[in-house]
C-alpha cells in the first residue's frame, strides 16, 4: 500500500488535507471517498483503506474543516465556518470529489460516511448524486425532532452569550451524555465507541480525537440534521440510487433498538428511494470500522461495492 497527501483549497480560502491510499500491484476497480466522523480524523481509517486496496478499491478521504490536520492549519477544533459550516462542510466533499474526478476519471466513485460524516454523505446525496453512483451510510442517526430544534435555539443563545468559536461541553453533554449509558462497567467516556478496549485507549490518548465541539459547529450540525430528514430533499436523490446503511445493534447514535436508523430508511422509502440494503451487526457498537469484528464488517462493505459494479 502507498499513501500521499495534499491540501486543496476550498473556494472560501480553508485549505482541506486530503490523503490518497493505493496499491500499484494491484489494478484498481474502483474509488471510495471517506467522510469522517464528529471530533477524529481520516488517518483512523488507515486499517480500513489498506484492507480495500488489497482488494482493488483506490481509497481517498479528507479532514472535514475543524477536524484533523484541517482543523489544525484553521487553528480551531470543532468549527466549521462563519455561515452555513454544514453545506459548506458538504460542498468540500464536492470539491474533494472532483480533485478525485481529476486524478482518476474512468472509475465508479462511491462515498462511505460513518457518524457525522454519514450525515453529511447523506446532504451530498441530495445535492450532488451524480458525483457518486452509490453511498455507505454507517453508524447513523434518525430525525431529532423537537429535540433537534430545542438544541439549536440553546446554540443560538450560547452563540450569542459567548460566541461561535468557543467550545460547548454543555451542548456535548446535551448530545453525548446518554451514550454510555448502557455500556457495562465502562472504564472511559467513549465506550460506546466500540468493544475493543485498545481502540478506545488509541481513541483517548489522540490529540485529534474527543475533543469539545463549538457552539457555532453545534447549530450548524442541528440545521443540517434538519436538512437531511426534509422530505423534499429526500426527493432529490434519485429513486435507483444504491444506499447500503451499517449499524451496530448497540449503537446508541441508532437510537433505542436502531429505532432512529429504521425511520431513516422508512422516509427514504416513503420518498421513493428504492435500492436500500441494510446490515445490523450483533452487539456492534458506533464505530463497527473498529469493532472486534472489524473484518466481518470490511468483507461485507467490500462485496456490497463489488456487487454495484
Amino acid at each position: 500500500m502507498e499513501t500521499s497527501s495534499k491540501w486543496v483549497r476550498m473556494d472560501d480560502g480553508v485549505e482541506v488535507f486530503m490523503k490518497k491510499w493505493t496499491n500499484p500491484a494491484i489494478p484498481p476497480k474502483a474509488i471510495l471517498q471517506i467522510s469522517h466522523g464528529m471530533a477524529e480524523h481520516i488517518e483512523r481509517y488507515n486499517h480500513f483503506a489498506e484492507y480495500l486496496t488489497h482488494k482493488g478499491i483506490l481509497v481517498y478521504g479528507s479532514d472535514h474543516r475543524g477536524h484533523g490536520c484541517t482543523g489544525k492549519r484553521m487553528g480551531n477544533l470543532g468549527y466549521f465556518a462563519d455561515h452555513n459550516g454544514f453545506e459548506r462542510a458538504v460542498d468540500d466533499l464536492y470539491l474533494v470529489n472532483q480533485e478525485i474526478r481529476q486524478e482518476v476519471s474512468h472509475l465508479p466513485v462511491y462515498m462511505f460516511g460513518h457518524s457525522m460524516g454519514s450525515f453529511l454523505a447523506r446532504r451530498f446525496m441530495q445535492k450532488y448524486p451524480h458525483a457518486i453512483q452509490g453511498a455507505v451510510i454507517s453508524g447513523t442517526a434518525g430525525d431529532p425532532g423537537i429535540a433537534g430544534k430545542i438544541g439549536k435555539i440553546i446554540a443560538i443563545r450560547e452563540i450569542r452569550k459567548k460566541g461561535g468559536k468557543v467550545p460547548s461541553p454543555f451542548l456535548n453533554r446535551l448530545t453525548f451524555g446518554s451514550y454510555n449509558k448502557k455500556i457495562p462497567q465502562p472504564q472511559t467516556e467513549f465506550d460506546w465507541l466500540t468493544r475493543d478496549e485498545s481502540k478506545v485507549k488509541e481513541y483517548v490518548d489522540d490529540p485529534l480525537c474527543g475533543f469539545i465541539c463549538s457552539n457555532g459547529f453545534f447549530y450548524d450540525l442541528f440545521d443540517g440534521l434538519e436538512k437531511i430528514h426534509d422530505d423534499r430533499q429526500i426527493r432529490k436523490v434519485p429513486s435507483e440510487f444504491p444506499i447500503l446503511i451499517v449499524s451496530g445493534e448497540d449503537d446508541p447514535v441508532g437510537g433505542r433498538n436502531l429505532k432512529g436508523v429504521h425511520k431513516v430508511v422508512k422516509q427514504w422509502e416513503k420518498n421513493g428511494l428504492k435500492n436500500i440494503k441494510t446490515a445490523f451487526f450483533t452487539q456492534g457498537r458506533h464505530e463497527l470500522l473498529n469493532e472486534t469484528n472489524r473484518l466481518e464488517v470490511y468483507h461485507f462493505i467490500y462485496h456490497w461495492l463489488t456487487s454495484q459494479f
